[in-house]
C-alpha cells in the first residue's frame, strides 16, 4: 500500500514548492510503482505465449545474480564492491529502465495474432536480452565475479553505467561477458577481445574503438552521485510511442557536445541557487540522468539560444530530455519547467486532481493548438514555477543586464499563467484535493504580482499575451465551439 498524500504536501507542491520530505514521498512513490513493474515482467514472462521456452529461465538467473550483487553490496563482511557505482537498487531504479519495463510489459500482454507474430516475439526477446545485460553490469559494478552469455542487437550491447560494444553485426550477436577483479571481457565470433576496466561512479575505459564509454555530469551536490549523460542506452527513445509536439530524437554526442553540456553544467547549480532557496536542492532531489536530443528540426546547430526543445516521460521518473543548452541559466530554467511536469505527473498518480474528459479546447498562450484541461494544468503549473524562478533571478541579480532579462522572463511567464488559471480554477470536473491545489497556485501567482516590475516589461507581457488570444481565437474559437455541439 503507497503512502496517502499529506495535506501540507499538496499545498508545498502547489506553490510550486517541496520539502524534503515531500520530494522524498515523491520519489519513495515512483521507486515503489517501479519495483511492482519489475516483479510484474518476472512473473508475466513465465505466462506469457510470445516467451522463448527459456525465457522465464534466463530471467530467474539474472535476478539471482542482481540478489548476489545486492548481497554482496549490503553485507560489510562480504565481498568488496569492484568500483564505487550505483547499487542494485539504483540501478533498478534508473529512469531508462522504466520505458523498457513498459515495453517488455506490452509484449508479455500481447494476445491472439499478435502474440504469434515472429517480429513481436523477437522484439520481445530483445528487450528481454537487454535486462541480462542490467544484471551484468550491476553485478560487475559489485565485484561479483561471473561469466555469462549477453546477445548484442543491431550492432551494440549496452551495459547500463558502463558504457557499449560497438559490433559489426545487424542481426542478434552472442557476447560472453566474463568479470574478475573489476575487469570485464567481453569475447564475440571473430573479433579481438575487449578488456573494460571499471572506473568509479560511471563509465569504464576499453583500449578498444569497439567500446563507447558512459558518460556523466558531476552532482549537483558535493554529496550527490553523478548524472548520467544517457546518449547510448536504446531505451532513451519512444519506441513507437506519441510524437512530442516540437521534440526532436535522441541523439550520440561527440566529443565536442560533450564539453558543450559539461561548460553548461558547471554553472548550473550556481544557477539554480540564485533562483530560489529550493531550486537546487529539489533538482538534486529529482534528477536521476538527462538524455541529450537533437537540435529541434529547421533550427540551426549554431543557433542554441533559440534551437531547443525539452520533455520528460512519466515513465522515466527522474528522466530529463533536452537539446543541447546554450548556458547554465538557460540549463537551469530547464530544469525547474521539466522537474515540475515531473512533480504534478507523480502527484496525479497519487491524488486524482481532476475528472476532465480530455478534449482539447482551451486557450494556452504557450502552445498554438488548444489545450485538453490537463495539459492546461501541466503547462500554467511549469510556467509558474519558471515565473518563480525568474523573479527570484531578478530580486537577486546585481548586474542590470541580467536583472533586466530576468525581470523581462518573468513577466512573460506570470502573465501566460494569469491567462489559463481562470479556466484552471473555473472548471466543475476537479476534486476537492485538485480545487485546493490549483487555488495555492492561484494564491502564489497573486503574491507574486505584489512585487513591482519594470513597467514596460509588463506591457509587453500582456501584449505577447493578448495577440497569442487573438492568433488562437481566429485559428480554432469555431472548431471549440463545434466540439461542445
Amino acid at each position: 500500500m503507497l503512502p496517502p498524500l499529506p495535506d501540507h504536501a499538496l499545498t508545498e507542491l502547489g506553490r510550486t514548492g517541496g520539502s524534503h520530505e515531500t520530494l522524498a514521498l515523491l520519489a519513495r512513490d515512483q521507486d515503489t510503482r517501479r519495483l511492482l513493474v519489475l516483479r510484474a515482467v518476472l512473473d508475466g514472462t513465465s505466462e506469457a505465449r510470445t516467451c522463448s521456452a527459456g525465457a522465464p529461465r534466463r530471467l530467474r538467473e539474472d535476478w539471482a545474480l542482481l540478489e548476489e550483487a545486492e548481497g554482496a553490496t549490503a553485507n560489510p563482511g562480504g565481498r568488496a564492491a569492484a568500483t564505487a557505482g550505483p547499487s542494485v537498487r539504483t540501478g533498478l531504479l534508473h529512469p531508462l529502465l522504466g520505458p523498457w519495463a513498459q515495453r517488455v510489459l506490452r509484449g508479455l500482454g500481447s494476445t491472439g495474432a499478435d502474440a504469434a507474430d515472429p517480429g513481436r516475439q523477437r522484439d520481445l526477446a530483445a528487450d528481454l536480452d537487454h535486462f541480462s545485460a542490467v544484471a551484468a553490469a550491476l553485478a560487475a559494478r559489485a565485484g561479483v565475479p561471473f561469466a555469462v552469455r549477453l546477445t548484442a542487437h543491431a550492432g551494440m550491447l549496452f551495459l547500463p553505467s558502463l558504457g557499449a560494444l560497438r559490433t559489426d553485426e545487424r542481426e542478434p550477436t552472442p557476447v560472453d561477458a566474463v568479470h574478475r577483479s573489476g575487469r570485464l571481457t567481453l569475447r564475440r565470433p571473430g573479433a579481438a577481445d575487449v578488456v573494460v576496466h571499471l572506473e568509479d561512479g560511471v563509465g569504464a575505459w576499453a583500449d578498444s574503438r569497439a567500446w563507447a564509454p558512459a558518460y556523466a555530469l558531476p552532482g549537483l551536490l558535493p554529496d550527490s552521485l553523478p548524472i548520467p549523460l544517457d546518449d547510448l542506452d536504446p531505451y532513451r527513445s519512444v519506441h513507437g510511442g506519441p510524437h512530442y509536439y516540437g521534440l526532436s530524437g535522441p541523439v550520440t554526442l561527440d566529443d565536442t557536445e560533450r564539453k558543450r553540456w559539461l561548460q553548461a553544467w558547471s554553472g548550473t547549480a550556481t544557477a539554480l541557487r540564485l533562483g530560489g532557496a529550493g531550486r537546487l536542492t529539489e533538482a538534486a532531489a529529482l534528477l536521476r540522468c538527462l538524455v541529450p536530443l537533437a537540435v529541434p528540426p529547421g533550427d540551426s546547430a549554431d543557433d542554441r539560444a533559440h534551437g531547443s526543445c525539452s520533455a520528460t516521460r512519466q515513465e522515466a521518473f527522474g528522466a530529463v530530455l533536452s537539446s543541447t543548452p546554450p548556458n547554465a541559466m538557460a540549463f537551469a530554467a530547464t530544469l525547474v519547467h521539466e522537474l515540475h511536469h515531473a512533480k504534478l505527473a507523480v502527484l496525479s498518480t497519487m491524488v486524482t486532481l481532476h475528472h476532465s474528459n480530455g478534449r482539447a479546447r482551451y486557450f494556452a498562450p504557450w502552445r498554438p493548438e488548444p489545450r485538453p484541461y490537463d495539459g492546461l494544468l501541466q503547462g500554467a503549473y511549469a510556467h509558474l514555477a519558471l515565473a518563480d524562478y525568474f523573479q527570484h533571478r531578478a530580486l537577486g541579480e546585481g548586474e542590470p543586464a541580467r536583472r533586466d532579462t530576468a525581470w523581462g522572463q518573468f513577466a512573460r511567464y506570470h502573465e501566460q499563467v494569469a491567462a489559463a488559471l481562470p479556466a484552471l480554477v473555473g472548471s466543475g470536473d476537479l476534486t476537492p484535493p485538485g480545487r485546493r491545489f490549483v487555488e495555492v497556485m492561484v494564491d502564489t501567482h497573486e503574491r507574486m504580482g505584489d512585487i513591482a516590475i519594470p513597467r514596460a516589461h509588463a506591457v509587453r507581457a500582456r501584449e505577447y499575451v493578448r495577440a497569442a488570444r487573438r492568433l488562437w481565437v481566429q485559428r480554432h474559437a469555431a472548431d471549440v465551439r463545434r466540439s461542445h455541439e
